[in-house]
């Protein structure tokens, strides 16, 4: 299975675990790539059959700067993706009102494309975790095992 792994960072983190995922994804089997900055074009022209999003969330409960674009081509576009598995990590501080509010923003956006939330979202909470890809781990390799089922 061909999953296209996006990630929207502030200070780097998410695309650290994206690329472990990446790495984990690979290790399971799984046509998997780290699509950092990509344009919707170029997303279709990769033809993913799964989505997987890590995302931080700016302290505006906000996407960061660098997967707005996408996920304004996305909803703009809205490509037919209907019934294909998703699943997003997100990445927050729980001190913050909006909480993960970046990953919940893509959680609708996978809604409005009929993306299948495989397992659902996971929230790592930068307040309790110093290493967020190993933390991801478990989560990450129930959705390889998802997709892979």
């Amino acid at each position: 299975m061909k999953v296209a792994i996006l990630s929207g960072s502030v200070y780097g983190t998410a695309e650290e675990v994206a690329r472990h995922a990446e790495k984990l994804f690979q290790a399971a089997g799984l046509e998997a790539r780290h699509l950092p900055r990509v344009s919707l074009d170029d997303l279709i022209a990769f033809d993913p059959e799964a989505l997987l999003t890590v995302t931080a969330t700016t302290g505006m409960g906000e996407l960061p700067d660098n997967l707005l674009p996408l996920f304004h081509e996305l909803r703009d576009r809205l490509p037919n993706w209907r019934g294909r598995p998703g699943a997003i990590l997100a990445l927050g501080d729980s001190s913050y009102d909006l909480y993960c509010g970046g990953g919940e923003m893509m959680r609708e956006l996978y809604a409005e494309l009929g993306l299948r939330e495989v397992v659902e979202m996971q929230r790592l909470d930068a307040s309790e975790t110093v290493t967020p890809e190993l933390d991801a781990e478990p989560w990450l390799n129930s959705v390889a095992a998802a997709l892979k089922a």
